[in-house]
This record gives C-alpha cells, structure tokens and sequence, in this order.
C-alpha cells in the first residue's frame, strides 16, 4: 500500500510527499484503513488523505449469499455510490484516486471527531447535532431517479422480506444459544418470518444502509458545522425508517438519545419528510415502521455482534445488552410476536 499511495500523493500534488501510513482501526468489514500524512505539499495539497484497501471481495456477503447482483461489476460499489452521492449532494470524502484491479483507494481525510465523540463531549449538543445527520439523510431520502437510470449498484439491490429474513439467521444461529440458551429457534421462526414479510412489504427509499455515529463526522464549515458521511459502498432501496433506525437506536446510542428525544428526532424526520413529499405512509404507519425497523435491526446485530465475537474480534459483546434492551422495548406493546417478547423478556 504504501508505494502506491507514495506514488499517488506525488502524481497528484506537485511537490507533496507521503510521510508515513498511519494504520486505523476499522470494524466488522474485511477493508482496511490508513492515514497517510503528507509533508512538504503545495497550497492545494492536504495534510493527510485516507488509503483503503478494498479486500477481497466487492459485495457484502449478503449479496453474495443471496445472489442480488450479477458479477464481476463493472467497478467497486464505493466508487458507483461515491458518484451518486455526489450527485445527490451528500458530503462524502473526496476521491482522489482508485486502481480497482488493484483493490485500492485514496480518498479525503474528513478527521477524527465522529459524531459519537462529538456528543459524548458535549452531551448537551445531541439533539443539535442529530438533526444535522438527519437533515444529511433527507438528501439521500428525497432523491429520486428515473426508473431507466441505473447507472449505481444501489438502485438494482432492495432490502426486501428475503434480506430481512436472512439478515435475521444469526439471531437463530449465534445469537439465541448466547442469551438464551435451551430455546427451541423453531418457536421463534414464524414471527421472524412475519416481521420480514412486514418490512419487506414496506415502500422504500434510496438509503445509506449503515447511518451510525461512527460513519458520521463532524466538521467546522462556514462558521459553522456539517456532518461528513463515510461507509456509503452498501447503499441500496430500504424503508425510510431503517437507516433512521440505525442513528438512534444501534450499539450504545441508548446512553444519550434517550426515549423522550428519540420520539422529538423521528417527529422531526416525518415532518421533513413529509414537507418534502418524502412520506409515503401516515404518522401511525411511520411510527409503527421504525419500530419494526429497530427490532429487526436489534435482532440482526445480536446476532452479528456474537458472531464476529467467536470468529475473533473482539468489542462487539459490550453491546449485546444494549441491543437486547432496544428489541425488549419495541416488543413491550406489540401483538404480533409473543413468542420473541417471551424469550427475550427472560434475558
């Protein structure tokens, strides 16, 4: 990596030169991170850049497993999305170069101050910098294309009810003999399938898939702030409710958006939405669909978080209570899965 983004750094800023690669910690996926930092650069040069290596493969496994996307690609999902998001006006990373036969990336440094840091420093800015990120993710929710441009990846994949379910496979497979040990997973088939059929049945928008606090980024713009967007390769057509899901509710959010201004940042979201003709659904539906959309997503990463712990990484268990906690609290009024609240009541 280092010879190449060497080679990079110089072809593109006259007079710069890499310094070192500096290796980041990335999370469950196979890509790897660094920052490179750059000395001796010109007025337009940048102080440092991100190198990526895009591992082995372009498609999640979920779209490997599932068949969604025909292969090989004509190029990596990341530059597909990148191109779209810019188009839709999302503050993604620059892209200063890709060699895709060399699973290779630079692109902007957008710092280090995600949006989990920013709030855990200042808790009283939550609300503030949420409906930043929201207003980030209505961009990406009121783009609308035409039925024949399907110029990205991310139009051609849908979360769909068979995504849904199979997302839900390492809840039976690793994450029930973890919590719940001695359960029979064939009580809990039917209603997993219902939830999927009840998602998947839902409309869709183009979404960003994993919209959490570590793949938001604040930064001081025009005398102001904006969030920056990373890990945006994944994008596909999902309800609207699932990325707002995954902002308010996944991993430890729980420790700051707490109920009172989880319910006033998804208020905030239909409103916008609606103004913007974005809502399909009514206030009730909506509601109701974030809820599914968060028990779903709950179920998913106890699961996954159990997972990538026994394959040998390790961080992920810290979450499984705050995980359990989240699906515990969308199934406290719900009627269509007691056998699921029943199994996860004694946890």
């Amino acid at each position: 990596m280092h010879i190449w983004a060497e080679g990079v750094v110089a072809r593109r800023w006259a007079g710069a030169r890499l310094m070192r690669l500096e290796a980041l910690k990335g999370d469950a996926s196979t890509r790897r991170f660094w920052r490179g930092v750059i000395a001796g650069a010109n007025a337009g040069a940048p102080r440092s850049v991100i190198a990526i290596d895009l591992g082995p493969d372009d498609l999640p496994l979920y779209a490997r497993a599932l068949n969604l996307v025909p292969q090989p690609l004509p190029e990596p999902p990341f530059v597909s999305v990148h191109r779209l998001m810019q188009r839709v006006g999302i503050a993604v990373p620059a892209l200063f170069a890709a060699a895709p036969a060399e699973r290779k990336l630079m692109v902007e440094d957008v710092g280090e101050l995600s949006l989990y840091a920013a709030v855990k420093a200042q808790p009283a800015r939550a609300a503030e910098l949420y409906r930043l990120a929201l207003d980030e993710l209505l961009k990406l929710h009121a783009y609308s294309a035409p039925v024949s441009r399907r110029d990205c990846i991310a139009w051609s994949i849908a979360y769909d009810q068979r995504l849904f379910r199979w997302e839900m496979n390492r809840f039976v497979e690793y994450g029930i003999p973890a919590i719940a040990p001695g359960t029979e997973s064939e009580t809990l088939s039917a209603e997993l399938d219902r939830l999927a059929q009840s998602l998947g049945a839902l409309p869709r928008v183009l979404s960003h898939r994993d919209y959490h606090y570590q793949n938001l980024f604040i930064q001081e713009h025009g005398g102001g702030v904006r969030i920056r967007v990373i890990d945006f390769q994944d994008a596909l057509m999902a309800p609207a409710a699932q990325d707002l899901a995954v902002l308010l509710t996944t991993r430890d959010t729980g420790t700051f958006i707490v109920p009172d201004l989880e319910a006033e940042l998804r208020d905030y979201y239909f409103t916008a939405a609606s103004r913007a003709g974005i809502a399909t659904l009514d206030r009730a539906a909506f509601a109701q669909s974030y809820r599914w959309c968060v028990l779903q997503h709950a179920l998913k990463v106890i699961g996954l978080f159990v997972f990538l712990e026994q394959s040998g990484k390790s961080g992920y268990k810290a979450y499984l209570p705050a995980a359990v906690g989240q699906a515990r609290r969308m199934l406290q009024d719900e009627n269509k899965f007691p056998a699921l609240r029943g199994v996860l009541s004694k946890v």
